[in-house]
């Protein structure tokens, strides 16, 4: 299956990826339109350590503890990917004490929400991928 994977030597630490996962999670068409004088809620986040920036999103784990965790059924697996009925979620946020990479986080609804690598924006690749400048977030399948 593919996954997003990131390559920290070639993170710059520009925020682009949050900005393109905010806007592709906005169901806008004019990102300057979507994101102007918001808060923006991406699904990634980007953490920095000193002169290391990288990539927090959703790992789609092959034994996913969120899933395991959640109360109600709201996180469900299909074809590998891990995704949220917001209608569902009540808001324990048990399923972001047992993740173990700090990938799902509180949505502005109540809700959580999470990396579902672009399935419900019809973008073929994630518009983190897309909109990463120096191509350190990738999307592929490894061995």
């Amino acid at each position: 299956m593919k996954r997003i994977y990131v390559n920290e030597k070639w993170c710059l630490g520009c925020h682009l990826c949050e900005y393109y996962c905010a806007f592709a999670a906005s169901g806008e068409d004019d990102m300057a339109k979507a994101l102007k004088d918001i808060t923006i809620n991406p699904r990634i986040k980007i953490e920095e350590q000193g002169d290391i920036s990288f990539a927090v999103s959703c790992r789609h784990c092959d034994e996913p503890l969120c899933v395991k965790g959640c109360i109600t059924g709201a996180l469900t697996v299909e074809n590998g990917v891990i995704s949220i009925d917001q209608n569902k979620c009540v808001g324990c946020y048990t399923c972001i004490l047992s993740c173990p990479y700090g990938a799902v986080m509180p949505s502005e609804t109540g809700a959580v929400q999470k990396c579902e690598l672009c399935t419900k924006n019809a973008c073929g690749e994630p518009a983190c991928v897309k909109g990463c400048p120096n191509r350190a977030i990738v999307f592929e399948e490894r061995g």
